[in-house]
């Protein structure tokens, strides 16, 4: 039973596109099928993994408009059970030309469709906005997950998210489900970190028990075009991924033993 799963926080620089990178890595290397969805116009997953989006053709703005469709679009990655459907700039040009489709808040999900049973998991990136991509985003995924930053305002953008959240399983997706708040950028030498970890465990129910530390290795990573397993898999950052990949496929098998 494939999954699909939205990351996504409306704040940017909270580690948003390095846990969609490294968390379908991970678990991708677990021998589950994953799929990457980079639906952030800035291509930033899309450059993580070792492609340069300004010249990546077609990508997930040609899904979305009608000139592609299926599986010309999957790209491979160093990962075997690792896919990537990429994104570049063309994407921010989507929302226009879309406005008066009908569905329009569907295309993601419709898309997907067509070829979510060749997967087990579909990570989709969003972009740092809470516009038509995310609402896209948002109306075609099971679940989603908010990576949020261990620094000061951090529950304020994370009240405002799930708030939208809201209203999207009102008018649009009415079985989605949140499978966890991650804690990222954690420096254990911080007092302020452990405050808000302590603040958001104590105000919001499914923080996952795996914390994302501050790590040179994981922007180094990215900015080789590699996951971190592939980077340095002795790394904190490294290590933190994969138990986070353990934690997300323990809570999904036990979904589909409750159905």
């Amino acid at each position: 039973m494939e999954s699909i799963i939205s990351i996504v926080n409306q704040k940017g620089g909270v580690g948003k596109t390095i846990t969609a990178v490294n968390l379908s890595a991970s678990i991708a290397a677990a021998e589950k099928r994953c799929l990457l969805v980079d639906c952030d116009p800035q291509g930033n997953a899309t450059t993580s993994l070792g492609i340069n989006p300004s010249s990546l053709k077609p990508s997930l703005y040609d899904l979305i408009v009608g000139e592609h469709a299926g599986n010309n679009v999957i790209l491979d990655t160093e990962i075997p059970k690792l896919k990537l459907i990429g994104a570049n700039s063309d994407l921010f040009g989507a929302e226009v030309e879309m406005f008066s489709k009908k569905n329009k808040e569907y295309l993601l999900s419709s898309i997907l469709s067509d070829f979510k049973d060749q997967y087990d998991y579909i990570f989709i990136d969003c972009p740092p906005s809470l516009g038509f991509l995310t609402l896209n985003a948002l109306a075609a995924a099971d679940s989603f997950l908010v990576p949020l930053q261990c620094e000061y305002l951090a529950m304020e953008g994370l009240t405002q998210l799930l708030n939208t959240v809201r209203l999207v399983k009102k008018g649009l997706n009415p079985s989605l489900v949140m499978i966890g708040i991650l804690l990222t950028m954690f420096d254990r030498r911080n007092n302020l970190s452990h405050q808000i970890a302590d603040e958001v465990r104590r105000h919001f129910r499914g923080v996952f028990q795996t914390i994302i530390p501050r790590n040179v290795s994981l922007s180094e990573a990215s900015s080789y075009g590699k996951p971190i397993i592939l980077y340095d898999i002795r790394s904190k950052g490294a290590q933190s991924y994969l138990e986070l990949a353990r934690e997300v496929i323990l809570k999904r098998e036990d979904e589909v033993d409750q159905t």
